[in-house]
């Protein structure tokens, strides 16, 4: 329900009141591996580039708990300059690709963050876990 909400322009209540730390924490909280998550922010983004990495992480998240058969997953977020940085990484089984159809799976993650000016990798070897990075232009609240 949250991503369909997300979807639909309406962010969740955490993410709106507390921003992404604890939006992010609480994902992680239902994945179903443990998560470790540290987010190192000087101030919240833009609401858009705050819901598109909400998004991110979440469907990232999902696809740990689904398809990685990992133990444990680790979540980071910051600040780099213009840039808002992810990590989503995990110590599963590897072989995460970018295949897939338009507007699905990891390439329709990919095609969301290059519409706004995002960068979205994937190294994933086979037995070696995987670790997705993803780029947005940091963009100040209340400007963009």
């Amino acid at each position: 329900q949250e991503l369909r909400d997300l979807a639909r322009g309406i962010h969740p209540a955490v993410l709106t009141d507390r921003g992404l730390d604890a939006a992010l924490s609480s994902v992680a909280s239902r994945c179903l591996v443990p998560v470790k998550v540290s987010v190192d922010l000087p101030a919240r983004p833009a609401e858009a580039i705050e819901g598109i990495a909400y998004f991110t992480v979440s469907e990232l998240l999902q696809n740990v708990s689904k398809h990685a058969g990992a133990r444990s997953a680790s979540v980071e977020v910051w600040r780099s300059g213009p840039r808002l940085l992810i990590r989503v990484s995990d110590d599963g089984r590897g072989g995460a690709r970018m295949s897939g159809g338009t507007g699905t799976g990891m390439a329709g993650l990919a095609e969301r963050l290059r519409a706004v000016d995002g960068v979205f990798t994937v190294d994933s070897p086979e037995g070696e876990g995987t670790v997705v990075s993803a780029e947005l232009p940091w963009r100040e609240r209340g400007l963009a």
